[in-house]
């Protein structure tokens, strides 16, 4: 019987290619008549054990991961030598608090360390460069990078598109001077006009509120644009020859469809890398007996394939993703030659490129105080026109590469490489968080380290195929990312972000309160429709000049904030940028609602903790994407309207038409002359650029998904397969984004507001300078 709390090992030993567990202490060897029959991508050197683990103990110090007082949870706490009965040593319990640990990075010299005894006593770079325990030793100087290319995005945007965006920070500046210009003029002609006529403005002063609540978290982030004013600078890398680091690889699943998980798991294996160096080892936190049997026919074709789920003992912290990466951390540390320098983690449904290893470890290798290196996260199973932007394209390429200029890129989840040096330094993968590697990545800048995003595509994965798996999916990142704030302090002070440098705090601050701004974007959304029912004005103003120049001002705001969107969205293209926008506003409800549900109301007031899900085993009950076995459209609006709450959606568009018909009605009764109907219009439900048109056409979006869901093809047919390797890519088709005719409706929009903006903006040099009484 294992040791309550423990892992139990009798349930997770790794299975050998015959498919039985392997007894006692597990090996991992292979039988010498074992027929191995490498694939023509894979090398033929086999995975062996190295040296003998008494030799390994005496030479070689095994990495062994040093867990903190957040991961003790798995063990009990009475026990201070926690041996199974197959004698499988957890190391025990260490603390790995700032204040006991034995380093001391300087800070402001992170190439010195001070420690307390001799092992430590060696520079920063001499301690974390790198040795190999899978049988052959090397150090960084037998490494051979080679520079491919200037840029390492090379691939993704074209001379002409690079040149223009690094302009981005002109641009940025001269749409926010054009914004606050108009800004100021709107509390300066208000007040004016309170003055002059005797009246108080109140729903004037209400909507430049919610207008203010709104654009504070965009002025953070537009300002945090504005300071990687000197561009992004990282070659293009490989790592070439057989000499390289060793690397354990992760995939971490639980409950995904199995083929999905052995496609990454093959694909994996299949990189191109000597297989002695690494190891693939699938973490499987759901036990699937079906995964497990798959595995263990895969190890027949790659011997250095594992496959590992560890033992969640009822009422004891699990921990989600972190804690399966705990158990896969700890166990390859019990494989013959230890564990790697590196550890690798993809998701479950991230099919990586050849190239990923030897794309990601040359930017560790180059910089020994680089712990980390992050690609982007790409899908090649979005619908064309992407209708609910599940896409991270302007996420991935455009905000990373302007956060990794400053020196602050972070962990996005998946296809990353990690110094597993540096991962124990900080004391292990952190608990506590569904964002498990966003924290990571934080604690890793935090103690001095450096992290890089290298801009390549070298993972293609799967979105969630369904509405429901949607929300799910980007309501728990919002809850991850307050969780890790509150954590990091918001990175502002306290131990963790001790040795950050001041981008690096900004972002930590920037990009984390933005998930609290998400209620303010309601009151905002909300504030339009509900001063056009008052009979409120939305714009105050004292005569025809200031009419005049507030109409102007929104004019030169909203055009140069259309052009800086486009020139900061040329690596990702400027139609995503325009729905990306709609997004956020139909996905505020259900953000604002995970933040005070999960977050902010007590359980007496019904809040509560929100289950841990993974994106790949959500599954929507309706196939809405299916066009052969999806449901009718009574069942569709059924689950999307009233089970997924879009209701609330529809019942906004409802208030806004009525509201906008109120304030129109009023606008040809209470007036006699056509200019005074116009201006009633013009300063209120027509002031441009007709806000509440842009809020309804993003609140249609579920509406029209749950109407006209997109139908996309098995996942099968998005693949190209080798008949005989049976190793799986995405067909290049599939891995850009695609626009078809039904996105001519969302192109329409925008150019008619800027047409109606335009038009407007003509008619203010044409308006009487008559003095005109306020409404």
């Amino acid at each position: 019987m294992a040791h309550q709390g423990s892992y139990d090992y009798e349930h997770v030993n790794p299975t050998s290619p015959y498919g039985t567990p392997f007894d006692g202490t597990p090996s991992m060897s292979r039988r010498p008549s074992y027929d191995y029959q490498p694939s023509p991508a894979a090398s033929t050197t086999r995975l062996v054990g190295g040296r003998p683990d008494s030799q390994t103990a005496g030479g070689l110090q095994r990495l062994r991961p040093t867990l903190d007082k957040n991961h003790s949870t798995y063990f009990n706490g009475s026990s201070t030598n926690l041996a199974t009965e197959n004698d499988y040593m957890i190391p025990e319990r260490g603390s790995y608090e700032d204040d006991k640990s034995p380093y001391n990075v300087d800070e402001e010299d992170a190439s010195t360390v001070t420690g307390s005894t001799p092992e430590t006593k060696s520079g920063f770079d001499n301690r974390f460069s790198t040795t190999s325990s899978f049988g052959r030793e090397y150090t960084d100087a037998d490494y051979v990078v080679r520079e491919i290319a200037k840029h390492d995005d090379i691939a993704l945007m074209k001379p002409w598109k690079r040149k223009l965006h690094y302009l981005a920070p002109l641009f940025t500046i001269a749409a926010m001077g054009g914004y606050f210009t108009y800004y100021a003029f709107r509390i300066y002609y208000t007040v004016d006009a309170q003055r002059t006529n005797g009246t108080v403005y109140a729903m004037a002063w209400f909507f430049i509120a919610a207008e203010f609540l709104v654009a504070l978290p965009s002025f953070f982030h537009q300002m945090y644009s504005m300071l990687a004013f000197k561009g992004r600078k990282r070659p293009q890398l490989r790592l070439v020859g057989e000499a390289v680091p060793t690397v354990d690889a992760f995939i971490t699943c639980c409950k995904e469809d199995v083929d999905v998980v052995i496609d990454t798991a093959r694909a994996a294996c299949d990189v191109d890398y000597p297989q002695d160096r690494f190891r693939v080892v699938v973490l499987d936190d759901g036990a699937d007996p079906e995964l497990k049997k798959a595995m263990e026919d895969l190890s027949y074709q790659y011997p250095n394939a594992y496959y590992f789920a560890r033992v969640k003992v009822k009422g004891q912290p699990h921990h989600a993703k972190a804690g399966n990466l705990i158990g896969g951390t700890d166990f390859v540390t019990k494989l013959p030659g230890g564990p790697g320098e590196y550890i690798a983690a993809l998701d479950a449904d991230m099919i990586p490129e050849r190239e990923w290893l030897r794309a990601l470890l040359p930017h560790c290798i180059r910089d020994p105080k680089t712990a980390l290196a992050c690609p982007p996260q790409l899908f090649y199973n979005v619908p064309d026109n992407d209708m609910l932007v599940q896409s991270l394209d302007p996420f991935v390429h455009v905000m990373e590469p302007i956060k990794d200029s400053l020196g602050v890129a972070w962990c996005t989840g998946s296809g990353y490489v990690i110094r597993r040096s540096a991962l124990e330094f900080i004391g292990g993968w952190p608990t506590g968080t569904l964002a498990e590697d966003t924290f990571t990545s934080s604690k890793l800048l935090g103690r001095g380290f450096r992290t890089a995003y290298v801009h390549e595509g070298l993972q293609f994965g799967t979105v969630p195929d369904s509405y429901t798996g949607h929300l799910k999916q980007r309501t728990r990142w919002t809850l991850g990312t307050l969780q890790s704030a509150f954590q990091q302090r918001f990175c502002l002070y306290g131990d963790i972000c001790r040795d950050m440098t001041f981008y690096q705090r900004l972002s930590g601050f920037v990009f984390t309160v933005d998930a609290f701004f998400k209620i303010f974007l309601i009151i905002s959304i909300l504030a339009i429709p509900i001063v056009l029912v008052s009979g409120g004005r939305l714009v105050a103003y004292s005569n025809n000049d200031q009419l005049r120049w507030q109409v102007r001002l929104a004019f030169i705001s909203f055009f140069l904030m259309r052009l800086q969107e486009y020139v900061n969205f040329l690596p990702s293209g400027y139609r995503l940028a325009l729905r990306d926008g709609g997004s956020m506003l139909w996905m505020a409800p259900y953000h604002a609602k995970t933040v005070l549900v999960s977050f902010l109301l007590p359980s007496w007031l019904g809040g509560k903790p929100m289950a841990f899900t993974t994106s790949g085993s959500i599954k929507g009950d309706i196939m809405e994407r299916d066009g052969a076995h999806r449901a009718g459209v009574i069942r569709r609006l059924k689950v999307i309207l009233w089970d997924c709450s879009a209701y609330q959606h529809l019942l906004y568009i409802l208030f806004v038409i009525a509201a906008v018909t109120l304030s129109t009605v009023r606008a040809f009764m209470d007036n006699d002359t056509a200019q005074d109907r116009l201006i009633y219009l013009l300063t209120h439900a027509m002031f441009p650029p007709m806000l509440w048109l842009i809020c309804c056409t993003a609140f249609a979006i579920p509406l029209r998904y749950a109407l006209h869901p997109p139908t996309m093809p098995d996942r099968e047919e998005l693949l190209d397969r080798d008949p005989k390797t049976g190793v799986a890519h995405p067909k290049e088709y599939w891995k850009s984004q695609r626009w078809g005719k039904s996105h001519f409706w969302h192109e329409f929009e925008v150019l008619f507001l800027v047409a109606y903006a335009i038009f407007i903006f003509v008619i203010t040099f044409i308006i009487k300078d008559s003095q005109i009484d306020g409404y």
